[in-house]
């Protein structure tokens, strides 16, 4: 007997390591006849610092992500996959991504990128990627 995934959640921070992760989870999400969640957790953690300076800052990265998502889901599209739902989330990624939202679509697998965006946040408490691998409840695949 054959398993296939049904539902695949791929996490976006628009990264290098991300695209990689979405091409990825393009190939996978076609093979198995999959569910593509595209997922974007905006963490508001990151520049709550410098929102105190520029008060746009938030709405800038609210705009971005739905850039981010719309891009995604375009690409999506034209790769032939016509299952996707997009996901975007406010708070930690560590927690939205490996708890939250693959609850949410009942993910049996989760794809991100070995390397995101916030190299500082890495070194100080640890990869998003790492935190999904140890407490996801389903599969996952880390790309580099």
């Amino acid at each position: 007997m054959r398993f296939e995934y049904r539902n695949i959640v791929v996490a976006i921070d628009g990264s290098e390591a991300s695209k990689k992760a979405f091409q990825k989870a393009i190939d996978i999400v076609k093979r198995n006849y999959a569910h593509l969640i595209i997922a974007h957790v905006v963490n508001f953690r990151a520049f709550a610092f410098a929102e105190s300076f520029d008060s746009t800052i938030s709405e800038q990265t609210e705009e971005y992500a739905e850039y981010l998502l719309d891009t995604y889901v375009a690409e999506a599209q034209e790769a032939g996959i016509q299952n996707i739902s997009r996901c975007l989330e406010y708070g930690s990624p560590k927690v939205k991504i490996a708890r939250d939202i693959a609850m949410e679509f009942q993910a049996d697998l989760i794809i991100c990128g070995a390397t995101g965006m916030n190299t500082i946040e890495r070194f100080l408490i640890g990869s998003v990627s790492e935190s999904i691998t140890r407490y996801a409840t389903c599969d996952v695949l880390v790309v580099r």
